[in-house]
Parts: structure tokens; sequence; C-alpha cells
């Protein structure tokens, strides 16, 4: 079976640090030990109190974790996925600002 993405319309954002776009951070160091993913590319942030945390988005499937250069889409239904730099503009395309 062959089938087309619905078009639908997303808000997109670029992620930053500040940006609250967001659901949670995790301790760097619970995401190095507690689970099985590449850390390499992880948005890390350092507390002022030395603890390194690294942001996360929630949905349906779980946590995502954000990394740099990640766009955030945010869907009509308040859904949010990341999307890397290299693939966005391939899914989605720019209709305003």
């Amino acid at each position: 079976m062959k089938c087309r993405r619905t078009p639908i319309e997303a808000d997109v954002y670029e992620y930053k640090v500040g940006s609250n776009l967001e659901d949670g951070w995790e301790p760097f160091s619970d995401v190095v030990t507690k689970m099985w993913i590449v850390t390499d590319r992880l948005v890390k942030v350092t507390r002022d109190n030395g603890t390194v945390v690294c942001p996360y988005i929630t949905h349906k499937r779980g946590r995502t974790f954000i990394e740099e250069g990640d766009y955030i889409i945010i869907d009509a239904d308040g859904t949010k996925h990341a999307c890397g730099a290299d693939k966005i503009f391939q899914r989605y395309e720019k209709i305003s600002d």
C-alpha cells in the first residue's frame, strides 16, 4: 500500500533553550543510565547547582528528548513532535512566519 500524508497545518518552532516549548527536563545522568538512546546531540543545560538536564516533549508514545537543531511541531490538537532540521522542510511547507 502506498499512502500520502494528509495535509494539515501545524505550528513549527526551531527549538531554543528558554523558549518554553519543552514539557519537562530530565537529569542527564538519568538519561545516560536509564535509557537506550544516543546522547551525542541532546540539548544539555547546566543549572546553577551544577546539575546537567535535558529537555523533552511528551506525546502519546512517551517522551522524546530534544536534540540540537530540532524543530518542535505543535498540531492543531496540541500534540507535539520533534523533527530534525534535516527533515523538517521535506515534511512541512512553510506557509507563513
